[in-house]
């Protein structure tokens, strides 16, 4: 597990109240400390280019009206935790910096108490989603300022799905299998990817061990529990859908290549974000299916099918972390609380068209979702029906650990390979222990 170095707790300035810093916007006038700060904000690169470019005007109109600069960096979202333990232990880096799924937890001893916040947008937002409140809150403290949820659910081809007996998405993962075997046996088998890769591949593990009735612990989240009929009979399926649908090719895809497969007609399904969608919509003259039209027109969408128990999903959140070793609390707590405002964050909300949606249930009730697409609506409550690792315990640094250590996606991708159900099973179940009993 990533620890941060010791730092003792300051007390942070008091949060500028709301009508303080609307009397700033209102006087187009920056107050004084603000003409010599600078704030830096460390993101992932959206999936939807959109996305950067809204968020870098907003930037941009926040330095016109309160004086002060924000520096917006990208990178790839398979080198933000490296960049974050390097910015920890060296105690400089970013300001503020995005985490994705529970990893507020694992870096806690480093982040700045944003309780104060995370409580304003809660009242002002309708409330967190349960997967949003768990990946950034420990014990009651607030560790991070939950932004938004990427809903991850399967983009399908409609057409291939019809003419392989599937006019309607399969209901439980046994009819996805049988479903997909017919796919590959026309050349159009299903990408699944089993690679180190942070979005797509324990988005799809996770959920498929809970489809089974498994769990990584007890209530407590100290005992590991994995070692279970559930985990083995979720193994031994992945491995026939692996053989009998799959690209077997896919083995070590990151979170682009299903995209990129999809385009190219090479795929039939694939779990994803909304993303390979709205690329397609957005771009219809270069994404278009074998008979020359616009793809996007057989593009739609459905959550994991059941399997022995209902499927929860696992649906990405994200969260504003601002870092302790920041020198600037009191400008980057005004700056987070107006770029999550509802006006700043809601302009952002529209791009993403369905995409990312918020962290609070306030905007599962946006005006955007009666415009969007109809292959877009399943992703309005996506959120709510999601669950976070470490169940069946609390998220944890622990849960943070194993994930980022990929051990459930390991032990299925050593199945897929030829490893003995009972033995990938074993060797996860030690894996945990490691992690949660050590």
């Amino acid at each position: 597990m990533v620890s941060a170095p010791s730092i003792e707790r300051r007390t942070l300035l008091k949060l500028a109240t709301a009508a303080g810093l609307a009397g700033i916007l209102a006087a187009r006038r920056a107050p004084a400390h603000a003409h010599e700060t600078r704030l830096h904000l460390l993101h992932s690169i959206s999936f939807i280019p959109e996305g950067d470019v809204e968020l870098r005007r907003q930037l941009a109109e926040y330095r016109r009206l309160a004086g002060v600069e924000v520096r917006l960096e990208t990178i790839n979202l398979n080198d933000l935790q490296a960049r974050i333990t390097a910015a920890i232990e060296a105690r400089t880096g970013a300001d503020i910096i995005i985490m994705a799924h529970n990893w507020p937890h694992l870096y806690q001893r480093a982040l700045a108490d944003v309780s104060a916040l995370c409580e304003w947008k809660a009242s002002d937002q309708g409330g967190y989603y349960p997967v949003s409140e768990a990946a950034a809150r420990e014990n009651g403290r607030w560790l991070a300022l939950p932004y938004d949820v990427v809903g991850l659910l399967v983009a399908y081809r409609r057409s291939w799905f019809a003419e392989a007996g599937a006019p309607e998405p399969p209901r439980t993962l046994d009819d996805y299998r049988r479903l997909g075997a017919r796919l590959k046996a026309q050349g159009r088998p299903v990408g699944q990817s089993l690679g180190h890769t942070l979005g797509d591949a324990p988005a799809w593990a996770y959920p498929l061990l809970w489809a089974f009735g498994g769990a990584e612990t007890d209530p407590s989240g100290r005992t590991v529990v994995l070692n279970s009929q559930g985990a083995l009979e979720s193994v031994r399926w992945m491995t026939a859908f692996w053989r009998e649908a799959c690209d077997e090719g896919a083995l070590a895809w990151d979170d682009t290549n299903n995209n990129r497969a999809f385009h190219a007609g090479e795929i039939s399904a694939t779990l994803n974000g909304a993303s390979i969608y709205i690329y397609a919509k957005r771009n219809p003259d270069k994404i278009r299916d074998e008979r020359g039209q616009a793809m996007v027109r057989d593009i739609s969408h459905f959550a994991i099918p059941d399997g022995t128990v209902a499927t929860p999903g696992y649906h990405i959140p994200a969260s504003h972390a601002l870092m302790r070793y920041s020198r600037n609390q009191k400008a980057a707590q005004e700056f987070l609380r107006w770029l999550h405002g509802k006006e700043q964050f809601g302009r952002w909300f529209e791009v993403q068209e369905g995409y990312s949606v918020g962290a609070t249930r306030f905007w599962q009730e946006h005006p955007v979702w009666e415009r969007v697409d109809g292959a877009m609506k399943p992703y309005r409550t996506a959120a709510s029906a999601s669950r976070m690792f470490g169940y069946a315990g609390p998220s944890s640094a622990r849960a943070a650990e194993a994930y980022s250590k990929f051990i459930l996606v390991d032990m299925y991708a050593k199945a897929v390979q030829g490893m003995s159900a009972v033995d990938a099973v074993g060797w996860a179940t030690a894996e945990l222990r490691k992690v949660y009993e050590g």
